[in-house]
This record gives C-alpha cells, sequence and structure tokens, in this order.
C-alpha cells in the first residue's frame, strides 16, 4: 500500500486542462441523472405511465434495484478487463452510448406503457453506472493522490452546475406542458458534452498477450482477487461501510421528486425552484467538502457529512405530516397553515440535503482512490461500483415497499436512517491513510 502512495505521489501533475475535460463529463451525464433518475422521467412514471397509482413506487424501485444488480455483476469483471487491456474508454464509449439511446427512445413512452418504460430505463441507468466505474477509474491518472478530494468534488460540482443548465434548459418545456421532449433534450446534452473525454483524453495502452477471451480474464482475476481479500481488509472494510451509507444517499436520489410530487403536491415548477436548490448547495458542498477531504482526512469529511444526513432525515420526517407536535408547534410560532410550514420545510431539507449530497459522493471516491492498489484501479473500481449499486437495490426496494403497504412515503422516509447511521458506525474502523510528506 506505501508503495501505491508513494508512485501516486511521485507522478507529475497533470494539466488542468485534462481534469477540466475530465470534470466536463460529470458536466454533461448528471442530465441524465437529473431528468431521468431525480425528477421528470421519475414523476412522469408515476403520474403517466403508472398512472398515478401507489403502485407506481414499487415498480419505480423494481426498475431502479434490476438495473443496479446487473450492473453490480457486471462491473467488477469490466474493470479487471479494462485493467488487463486498459481499455477504460471504450467501454466507456460502449456504456455511455447505451444510456444516450435508452434516454432518447424514453420520448416514445406514454400511458401505461410500464413494461416498455422500465425496459428502457434498465438499459440507460446500466449504461450511466456501468460507465462511471471506468470513468472514476481516470481520477488517479489525471491528478496526484495528495489532491484527490479536491479533484474529486471539482467532478461533482461540475456535475451539479450541469444539472442546474438542463433544468434551466428544460423549464420552458415543462411549462408547455412538452414532458416528452426533455427526455431526447437530456440525451442530446449528454452526448454533446461527453464527446470532449473521448477525442482528447488519453488512455494508457498495454502491449499484452492474449491467450484467453477477454470475459474469461476478467472473471479469473477477480476470483483471485475475492480469493485474496483477506491482504485489503481495510479496503474491505471500506466498501462495506460504502453499501451501507451510499444506500441512503441513493434512495434519496431515486424518489426525492416523486416524494415532492406525490406527498407533498409539489407543481413542476415547484419541483424545478426545489432542484435548483439542492444543485446550487451540492455544488458548493462538493468543492468545500473536497478541501476539507484533503485537510483532515476523507474518512473524517465522509463522517460529518453522514452526521448531517442522520440530522437531515429526522427533520424531513418530523415535517413529513401536518398533524404531528413539530409541524404544530412551527405553525404556532411563525403564524402560518401547517400544510405550509410542511411544504416550506422540504425546502429546508432540499438544502441541507444538497449540501452533503455530493459530498458524500466525492469524498468516497477520492478515498477509494487512495485505498486502491494501482495494478488493480479499474478492477477495485469495479468492486466500488458492485457494493455502491448493489446498495441501491435494497435501500430503493425497502422505501417503495414500505411506501406501498403504508400507502404513506412518510413512514419510508425512517428506512433511511438505518442505513446512514450503520455506514457511519462501520466506518469509524476504516484507517484513512497518510500520504508520504
Amino acid at each position: 500500500m506505501i508503495s501505491h502512495y508513494q508512485e501516486d505521489h511521485q507522478t507529475p501533475k497533470n494539466s488542468k486542462s485534462k481534469i477540466f475535460i475530465w470534470t466536463l463529463f460529470d458536466f454533461a451525464n448528471t442530465s441524465y441523472s437529473i431528468v431521468v433518475v431525480t425528477f421528470i422521467f421519475a414523476v412522469y412514471f408515476k403520474e403517466v405511465i403508472s398512472l398515478a397509482k401507489p403502485v407506481g413506487d414499487l415498480y419505480w424501485s423494481i426498475g431502479i434495484s434490476v438495473s443496479m444488480i446487473i450492473t453490480a455483476i457486471i462491473s467488477p469483471v469490466l474493470g479487471a478487463i479494462a485493467d488487463f487491456s486498459a481499455g477504460k474508454k471504450r467501454f466507456l464509449l460502449f456504456f455511455t452510448l447505451l444510456s444516450i439511446s435508452a434516454t432518447a427512445l424514453l420520448f416514445f413512452i406514454g400511458e401505461g406503457m410500464i413494461f416498455w418504460g422500465l425496459i428502457l430505463f434498465i438499459a440507460a441507468n446500466i449504461g450511466f453506472e456501468a460507465g462511471l466505474v471506468f470513468y472514476d477509474a481516470f481520477l488517479p491518472e489525471i491528478t496526484t493522490a495528495k489532491n484527490y478530494g479536491r479533484v474529486s468534488g471539482y467532478g461533482f460540482a461540475m456535475g451539479y452546475l450541469g444539472s442546474l443548465v438542463i433544468l434551466a434548459i428544460c423549464l420552458p418545456f415543462i411549462k408547455a406542458e412538452m414532458i416528452r421532449e426533455t427526455f431526447p433534450l437530456s440525451a442530446g446534452f449528454f452526448l454533446l458534452f461527453s464527446l470532449p473525454l473521448f477525442f482528447w483524453l488519453k488512455d494508457s495502452r498495454k502491449n499484452r498477450k492474449q491467450e484467453e477471451s477477454y470475459i474469461k480474464i476478467g472473471f479469473n482475476r477477480v476470483a483471485y482477487t475475492l480469493k485474496h481479500l483477506k491482504n485489503y481488509k481495510n479496503l474491505a472494510l471500506f466498501l462495506a461501510s460504502f453499501f451501507l451509507y451510499i444506500e441512503g444517499v441513493n434512495t434519496v436520489i431515486f424518489f426525492s421528486g416523486n416524494y415532492a410530487r406525490t406527498t407533498l403536491k409539489f407543481s413542476f415548477e415547484e419541483l424545478i425552484i426545489f432542484f435548483l436548490i439542492v444543485q446550487t448547495t451540492a455544488i458548493l458542498g462538493s468543492v468545500v467538502f473536497g478541501i476539507i477531504g484533503d485537510s483532515i482526512g476523507q474518512k473524517k469529511a465522509i463522517s460529518i457529512s453522514l452526521f448531517i444526513w442522520i440530522f437531515t432525515v429526522i427533520f424531513a420526517f418530523a415535517t413529513s405530516t401536518t398533524d404531528n407536535f413539530f409541524v404544530e408547534k412551527l405553525s404556532s410560532i411563525f403564524n402560518s397553515q401547517p400544510k405550509d410550514i410542511q411544504r416550506n420545510s422540504f425546502y429546508i431539507v432540499g438544502l441541507i440535503a444538497g449540501s452533503v449530497m455530493g459530498a458524500t459522493q466525492s469524498t468516497s471516491r477520492s478515498l477509494m482512490s487512495k485505498l486502491t492498489p494501482i495494478e488493480k484501479r479499474t478492477e477495485f473500481f469495479g468492486f466500488y461500483s458492485f457494493f455502491g449499486k448493489s446498495s441501491a437495490i435494497v435501500g430503493p426496494l425497502a422505501f417503495g415497499l414500505v411506501s406501498f403497504i403504508t400507502e404513506s412515503q412518510s413512514f419510508a422516509i425512517l428506512t433511511l436512517i438505518v442505513f446512514f447511521i450503520a455506514g457511519v458506525w462501520l466506518l469509524q474502523y476504516v484507517k484513512d491513510p497518510k500520504l508520504p510528506a
């Protein structure tokens, strides 16, 4: 592990242009995340495709879980193949085009087309999520280890900036009730701003003698790593912790739009304002926590963000109904109707959650980069993806199931706090390595 740091530490710092080109891909792909996963298509699926029935949450959670199961299974193998052949960019291109094309085709999905809506969403989400394995693995190649935190933060900040831009572009279409048109618009945005990475960011090549198929090589390398995982105990502990707390983050991303629309009765215009607040604070949080992580260590930075998440979930649950003591007390203090207090409180939830949404993910990515052996970078980012994506199976499914059984999204909120508490507890056993001076 020490040699890994020393080699990284001695690597000459790449130009700012390469870092900018890398972050530009974050700027591009977040258009998919905000338009399809978090906001517009998520609400469209519940209200139009699922005919506004409570079972829509369950269908949505099934689509998320299936896409994440598939991504989780293939990610370590794909990462191992990419490490062997140094073909990160080729894999990234394939999955990017898969996500873009499936997103554009969502334009043709209308009322009651649940099956085809889920098929296209699953394909788009696999493309998006699997592509991140190879995108994240570029991080150690574009900067030195001591700057992982801030560069990772810059990437997430650019991503949230991209989501602000695409929301602004989509706003006139939403006001004109041209919801389906936003899907190919998002796909075009993703395509346009991802191109610089494929044209100008170089992927190192290795001339290896290939005696077996890439698939067999991939499975063999993964099997070897699993067999010797005991040699990476600290990394295994971190991945287990990451699995738990990212569960809560993923569920918030997948269901925040549906919650605001279904439970709080937000209009599309109010949802735009809400997500503008979230994305704006996320930009600031990603940069600030990136700097904090490089200063005090990524482990401490992640822990701080998780405690903020726990407070946010408690506050969200306390203001999720209008007939509880907390909302009634705020109503009397501010001389407002309980319903207004409930709706306005959700803007505060968005502001706080946004400040740590990108921060938790970016500091996790930078800590992963510090813990990963150089010769197995992409493979281990495949495992990172495996834990991140497989975690997104249980959380959204638990939320969707509780929402369906109780016919209330308020109780479903409580499922989140379990994951954050368990994750921050296990994280304390992870050693945050120090870089050489």
